[in-house]
């Protein structure tokens, strides 16, 4: 409990270091969002100031940045000027979409990265050995948005067995009362099974898109950590013992391997939490990246401030659990700081 609260404050001075970033660098942005928001290049000089006074733009960057402090005290993250909604009206909307893809991604990953890098260093020179090797190249090789163009062309284009990406849902069905926000869990809770299936069909291409990006880089880590903790000595001491294959792997190889690959799986998921902004434009998955990076094409600061801030904030809760889990494995981390 004293060290989870140690990282708590810890992470105080990491989250204001975002803050100031996020803040001078939404403000470094090229073009002129007054000039923007005035709706006309026509207007003179004098209306396009009463637009920069309105949205504050007139004052220095540290009254500015005081009143975003301030602003942010209070839990209020400024309102959207593109939607005319508030920051964290528009941000809670499109957190569950942004976190039902990422979820189901990541966990797509665990469940074949694992295995396949198991069996790969159980079999040396093998068959899967090479496949989980030629993944892994794909996987760290190929963009995210260069994949999901791949996969739309060759599962939507070619073979017509995926839905057209056009979002969670598609528009003709109707989207089942918000209970969590995760369509997959609504449609089941108000028995639209049909809505199910079709939600499930719009979330397997861009969540292979993910998976995919995340499998290359767990794959290798476990393929890694097995072939090293299975040369061990206490490994072939376990076997001179007479201990059987299966707990020897099992028992002893796979827990020990499993450390760097927690630090990995915290890791992996934070980059997938960046990754899914190009993901979610490709296939039009209305989540907060899309989100975000429309803001940043209309200079909407504020919307692009609080989802850097709500990343951020999930970035440093991930390496959190990711330091809880590894002293669940291996009780003696507790003990190195």
């Amino acid at each position: 409990m004293k060290r989870v609260l140690w990282r708590l404050l810890g992470a105080i001075p990491t989250l204001f270091g975002v803050i100031l970033a996020t803040f001078l660098l939404t403000r470094v942005l090229p073009g002129d969002p007054a000039v923007f928001f005035a709706g006309n290049p026509s207007m003179d000089a004098h209306a396009i100031e009463q637009v920069r006074q309105s949205l504050g733009l007139d004052k220095s960057l540290l009254q500015q940045f005081v009143i975003y402090l301030h602003a942010l005290a209070h839990g209020d993250l400024g309102q959207s000027i593109s939607t005319g909604l508030p920051v964290r009206q528009e941000l809670l909307n499109r957190l569950p979409a942004s976190a039902e893809l990422t979820l189901c991604a990541f966990l797509l990953a665990i469940v074949t990265a694992v295995p396949l890098g198991v069996i790969a260093a159980l079999r040396p020179g093998s068959l899967i050995d090479q496949l989980c090797r030629l993944i892994s190249t794909l996987g760290v090789s190929l963009p995210t948005f260069v994949t999901g163009l791949m996969l739309i062309y060759v599962f939507y284009y070619l073979l017509g067995a995926a839905p057209e990406p056009i979002g969670r849902l598609d528009p003709f069905m109707t989207t089942p009362p918000k209970v969590t926000g995760f369509l997959l869990i609504d449609t089941l809770l108000n028995g639209d099974y049909d809505a199910f299936v079709a939600s499930a069909k719009q979330l397997i291409l861009p969540a292979l898109t993910m998976a995919l990006f995340a499998l290359a880089p767990l794959a290798r880590m476990t393929r890694a950590s097995m072939l090293n903790v299975l040369s061990s000595d206490f490994i072939r001491t376990a076997r001179a013992n007479g201990l059987s294959w299966r707990t020897t792997v099992i028992t002893y190889a796979f827990r020990n391997a499993m450390l760097p690959v927690v630090t990995t799986l915290g890791m992996t998921f934070s980059y997938m939490l960046g990754a899914n902004v190009l993901v979610e434009q490709v296939f039009a998955w209305p989540g907060i990246g899309a989100f975000a990076l429309n803001s940043l094409i209309s200079l909407d600061y504020a919307p692009l401030q609080g989802f850097m801030l709500i990343m951020a904030a999930i970035f440093l809760m991930v390496n959190l659990v990711t330091d809880l889990v590894y002293a669940i494995i291996d009780p003696r981390a507790e003990f190195e700081k």
